[in-house]
C-alpha cells in the first residue's frame, strides 16, 4: 500500500472548506460552488504547491481568492432575470433603415408626378391637406384623392416592421431628397 499524499489529503478537507465558504456567501449553493472551484484550482494546479507546508492554508487561500474574485464579478454585473436591461440595449442594424430607404425610393419613384408630389406635402412635410390644396392650386378632395391613392399603390404601410427610429429617419431622409429635387 502506498502512503498518501498530499494531493490525497485535499479531500479531508472539504469540510472546514465548506463551513469557511458557507461563512463568506451565507448561501449553501454558492457555497458548494465555490468549494467545488477550490477542489478544482487545486487539483490543476496542485504543481504549484509546496510539499512540507500548510496543505489546509493553501487551500483556504485558494478559496478565499476565489471568493473575492468572484464578488469582484458580481460587483459588475446588473441583475436582469426578466431581460428588461436586455431589451433596452438591443441596438436595431443600421443597414435596415437604408435598405428601407432604398426600398420606399423604389416604390416612390414609380408614383406619377401628381401622386408624389401630394404625398410628398402630406405625408412627409405634414402640410394639412388644405395647405396642400393651396400650394399645388387643387382642389382639397383632389389632394385628398391623389394622397389616397397614392398610399394605396404604396400599400397601406410601406415599410411594414419597422421600428419608429427607423420611420423617423427615412421620413428625414424622404424629406431631403423630395425637397432637394
Amino acid at each position: 500500500m502506498t502512503p498518501p499524499t498530499a494531493r490525497d489529503d485535499i479531500v479531508l478537507h472539504v469540510p472546514a472548506l465548506r463551513a469557511f465558504a458557507l461563512g463568506l456567501c451565507r448561501s449553501p449553493d454558492r457555497a458548494d460552488d465555490l468549494v467545488q472551484d477550490t477542489m478544482v484550482r487545486a487539483w490543476s494546479h496542485f504543481g504549484s504547491f509546496t510539499p512540507g507546508t500548510n496543505l489546509r492554508s493553501w487551500l483556504f487561500t485558494i478559496l478565499r481568492n476565489g471568493f473575492y474574485s468572484d464578488l469582484r464579478k458580481r460587483r459588475r454585473e446588473v441583475a436582469d432575470p426578466e431581460g428588461a436591461f436586455v431589451a433596452r440595449l438591443a441596438v436595431a442594424p443600421s443597414h435596415d433603415g437604408a435598405l428601407a430607404m432604398r426600398e420606399f425610393l423604389v416604390a416612390f419613384a414609380r408614383l406619377s408626378p401628381e401622386h408624389r408630389e401630394v404625398l410628398t406635402l402630406v405625408g412627409a412635410l405634414g402640410f394639412s391637406y388644405e395647405e396642400a390644396a393651396s400650394i399645388t392650386a387643387l382642389a382639397v378632395g383632389t389632394v385628398k384623392s391623389r394622397v389616397s391613392r397614392g398610399r394605396a399603390i404604396l400599400g397601406d404601410n410601406p415599410l411594414p416592421d419597422r421600428d419608429r427610429t427607423t420611420i423617423a429617419i427615412l421620413s428625414q431622409s424622404t424629406t431631403c431628397e423630395v425637397a432637394s429635387a
